[in-house]
């Protein structure tokens, strides 16, 4: 009788494996039907969560619901809505079907900048005009007719070659023109007695990927608005480590979130994932900056070969004036460097010394020494790349690499996971696989609490807690302009929001 038991329950259960592998192929058979009905395009189907996915999920969260789930350890299924809260999107509002939007493949045409960033004084020098006070001109030109004429009576014959400084700088610039920033006045820039203005200003290509750094991606914009000619922002619909993404950049771009700076935007969609990036997340690393410069380059028309190319990840900001110099100032040599002020978490813990990451080049050094390849410019190889001496002797001087800014002269900012704690989660785990140790692959490290409480001392992943130096919002180069002047939005980036909390 007992054996009947079992075998009467044998078979039940394989009736309701069975029942459940049939309805699972009936959902499927279904929403490919209906797909065909509706007729998604790719790019549609990519830029929304998976709705095989989603229903799968649906499917097995009421298979499993006799499981507890800790959102407090377990956040995973708050990720996504975590993002859409981040990024402004709403699901309830009717994006533009992308099938009709060709970002991905448009093209972009480069134009010379005519704007009058030079003017001429009444004392007939030519002076930058953001960098001169013009208050000043009238008596400085009086001045300068007074020494002319002091040194024509003595019969002094003034050098041709000799500058003489016309221009009455403001403070932070430097130079005969007043054209010559902080920053590159205290750099290493060997030739930086010599450089001159340019007649017709390059045009600057800023060339960036983008994951979730969406506050950050608006600091950049408008700190470099007025000075970057066009961005190459990339999207994948994969993490770093290999899985699945809404394309959410395209969506804040559909919904009108950077109309401000669209103009200036060439989409780049990355749909595919590297072979070996799963085993090896070095390769991935790499070719996401790659797949940027070269599919962003072949897309744009118009380029001269002087023209300025730089590429950074997207929690690293340039600061405007460096980049204004490049633009405008002949003499300066290759490949560049920017000093970056690092932070942590927020720009409230400012680590010690600067980064500095070889950022810039021509676009004749992009192509010729590095083939095109943006990440071979990060590197600091080139002098043994085979193009190197040919472009070298090309130029006609010696190339030597230097670095806007210094050590104690921040050119920029770097802010290393500068996320709320479901920003930093997200990091985690969308971290490639190669940066070991892999901190998301720890269930501990993806506390909520665990990650607030390292914000609020500072401490990284591995148990340690820095003794960072005590920052003040009113410091110089404390946090891009755009952050400051809207203080109250973007608090959690500028005050440690935890640090008032009980220890």
């Amino acid at each position: 009788m007992g054996r009947s038991n079992l075998s009467v329950r044998i078979r039940i259960r394989r009736h309701k494996v069975f029942l459940l592998c049939l309805l699972g192929i009936c959902v499927i058979s279904f929403l490919h039907y209906s797909k065909a009905l509706h007729n998604i395009s790719l790019l549609q189907e990519l830029s929304s969560p998976s709705t095989h996915l989603k229903t799968l999920k649906m499917f097995s969260g009421i298979f499993w619901s006799s499981l507890a789930i800790d959102s407090n350890s377990h956040p995973d299924i708050y990720k996504h809505s975590y993002l859409k809260k981040q990024a402004k999107l709403d699901s309830n509002v009717i994006l533009p079907d992308p099938s009709d939007v060709t970002l991905h493949e448009s093209t972009f045409v480069l134009h010379d900048d005519f704007t009058p960033f030079f003017i001429q004084t009444k004392s007939e020098a030519v002076c930058f005009h953001e960098g001169t006070d013009m208050a000043d001109s009238a008596s400085h030109h009086r001045l300068l007719q007074h020494n002319k004429q002091k040194n024509t009576s003595k019969g002094n014959i003034i050098n041709a070659g000799k500058k003489v400084v016309q221009c009455p700088c403001r403070q932070g610039w430097h130079g005969p023109h007043c054209g010559i920033p902080t920053i590159v006045y205290h750099s290493n820039l060997p030739s930086k007695s010599k450089v001159t203005p340019r007649k017709v200003p390059r045009r600057v290509i800023n060339a960036i990927n983008i994951n979730h750094e969406f506050d950050l991606l608006h600091a950049r914009f408008h700190e470099l608005a007025d000075v970057v000619d066009v961005f190459l922002v990339c999207e994948s619909n994969f993490t770093a480590y290999g899985e699945s993404r809404p394309l959410y950049f395209l969506q804040l771009i559909l919904n009108g979130t950077f109309d401000y700076i669209k103009h200036k935007i060439l989409y780049i969609f990355l749909d595919h994932f590297p072979d070996g990036g799963h085993a090896d997340g070095w390769i991935m690393d790499d070719y996401l900056r790659t797949y940027l410069t070269k599919n962003g380059m072949s897309r744009i028309q118009g380029l001269k070969m002087d023209d300025v190319f730089i590429i950074n990840d997207a929690d690293e900001i340039p600061a405007r004036d460096g980049i204004l110099f490049l633009k405008l100032y002949d003499g300066w040599t290759e490949p560049v460097g920017i000093h970056l002020r690092k932070s942590l978490y927020g720009f409230y813990w400012r680590q010690f010394g600067t980064l500095n990451i070889l950022s810039a080049c021509t676009a004749a050094m992009l192509f010729k020494v590095y083939k095109g390849d943006g990440i071979l410019l990060r590197r600091r190889s080139y002098y043994s790349m085979s193009g190197f001496r040919e472009y070298e002797n090309s130029t006609g001087r010696i190339l030597v690499p230097w670095a806007i800014g210094s050590p104690v002269h921040y050119a920029g900012w770097h802010c290393s996971w500068c996320f709320k704690p479901e920003g930093i989660y997200y990091k985690l785990v969308s971290a490639q696989n190669g940066d070991f140790p892999r901190w998301g692959d720890y269930e501990e490290k993806r506390n909520f609490n665990y990650i607030k409480e390292l914000i609020r001392t500072g401490g990284w992943f591995d148990g340690s807690v820095p003794n960072y130096p005590p920052t003040d919002p009113k410091e110089h180069m404390y946090a891009p302009k755009y952050l400051l002047d809207n203080y109250n939005k973007y608090r959690y980036l500028l005050e440690n929001p935890y640090a008032k909390e009980k220890r």
